[in-house]
């Protein structure tokens, strides 16, 4: 029976833990994986410009033996042009796998019901899975255990903080969600969240006050102008202004270090000569997107090495 990944809204810590330990694997042993996609190909439908999640899922399906086939809607919905149940099931007559990058997390929702082949989520308004996954990669290899770790996320609540709030609190993380009034993370969500933090050793706390970020291990931030979004940038600096994060901030809070999941807005939500500085770990972000992605798609499509 195929598995879609729309959300990680679904997955037990057992199942997350498994899945970093395939990153690691692959990411440390990736000789051992080349063919792990042989005769595999991949779609990818892209609502939304990208950088870094076109690139690492083609480059990385093509480390693993696949095949990735691009489609862009040159930046327009797919709601519209065709029916998306229709949409999906004729790609499931040629694809094993459909990466998906939409406006719509219920774009995504229609697409799996319809396609026989697992769907993977590669951003929607509400959640960014894959993102996260390369995050707590990230901070795997820093700190080791997660169970330790405090992440606090200072800025926008967004589909980045609610994919940092779900996978964190699950893998037993402290994690604290710092915004504008205003700005706050879905509701809803944060319901969610609280319920995985109860059952799996988590926490999760969420305020509009900087303070509640001290003592954390690593801060984290996202860009306060999402794509597409016509809000004048005054309006924004305004609201954001004391949110942005420097070596100031890192210092007040003890951070050790500073994450972002880019595109970055240098000297805005963060200083650029903190993401120049030896506390960033963007880099190694931006490399664990392929790594995590890889290990998703090996799971997913019962790669082996």
């Amino acid at each position: 029976m195929k598995k879609d990944l729309l959300s990680f809204t679904d997955w037990s810590a057992k199942d997350l833990n498994a899945l970093l330990q395939l990153a690691i694997t692959i990411k440390n042993n990736p000789a051992d994986y080349r063919q792990a996609l042989a005769g595999k190909s991949i779609v990818a439908l892209f609502e939304k410009p990208s950088l870094r999640t076109r690139v690492s899922f083609d480059i990385g399906i093509n480390k693993l033996g696949g095949h990735l086939v691009y489609l862009d809607s040159q930046s327009n919905k797919l709601v519209g042009r065709e029916d998306v149940k229709d949409m999906g099931n004729n790609l499931a007559c040629w694809a094993d796998a459909i990466v998906a990058r939409v406006f719509a997390h219920a774009t995504l929702e229609e697409l799996a019901s319809a396609a026989k082949v697992p769907v993977i989520n590669a951003l929607c308004d509400m959640y960014h899975p894959c993102q996260a996954m390369a995050d707590y990669l990230t901070l795997t290899e820093r700190f080791g255990d997660l169970t330790k770790v405090k992440l606090a996320y200072i800025g926008d609540g967004n589909n980045v903080t609610h994919s940092l709030m779900i996978v964190g609190v699950t893998l037993g993380c402290e994690v604290v969600v710092v915004t504008p009034p205003g700005y706050e993370v879905d509701p809803a969500i944060v319901t969610l969240a609280q319920q995985k933090a109860e059952q799996n050793g988590g926490k999760l706390v969420i305020s509009n006050d900087i303070e509640a970020a001290h003592g954390a291990n690593a801060l984290y931030t996202d860009t306060w102008i999402s794509m597409g979004d016509d809000t004048p940038l005054e309006t924004i600096k305004q609201a954001f202004g004391k949110y942005k994060i420097d070596e100031a901030m890192m210092q007040s809070t003890g951070a050790q270090y500073v994450m972002h999941c880019q595109p970055a807005h240098r000297d805005l939500e963060i200083s650029g000569s903190l993401i120049d500085s030896e506390q960033s770990v963007l880099m190694q972000q931006a490399e664990n997107r392929m790594h995590a992605q890889n290990a998703i798609l090996v799971h997913l499509l019962g790669g082996a090495a």
